[in-house]
């Protein structure tokens, strides 16, 4: 097999897989939308998600030294914000992230 169709193949193998992952819930699951675990993991599942991807993204936050943690509060303080206000998850993501990289760059807090 030359590289070319083994990474021809190796993609396709990928796609499929990929696309599979993503249909079979909603194939296998059409019927059970209204179950109660269903309905439990739709409500709850997201905001749990999000959680323990903010607790990763703090977890080495230096608190002893400058700007001890200040741009990360300030950025998640800022995403919960805007995400109460506009019930918006990209915009606030998007502001959020966006003020956290400004924050950063900026060095506004660098000399706390």
């Amino acid at each position: 097999m030359s590289p070319d169709a083994y990474l021809l193949a190796a993609i396709a193998v990928m796609t499929a897989a990929t696309f599979a992952t993503r249909a079979l819930p909603f194939l296998l699951l059409r019927r059970g939308a209204d179950h109660p675990v269903v309905l439990f993991l739709g409500r709850y599942l997201p905001a749990a998600v999000m959680t323990l991807l903010v607790l990763y993204a703090v977890k080495d936050v230096p608190l002893r030294t400058a700007p001890y943690g200040l741009t990360h509060a300030i950025a998640i303080v800022v995403t919960a914000a805007v995400h109460i206000w506009r019930r918006n998850a990209l915009l606030s993501i998007a502001a959020g992230t966006g003020l956290f990289i400004w924050l950063q760059r900026s060095g506004l807090l660098a000399g706390l």
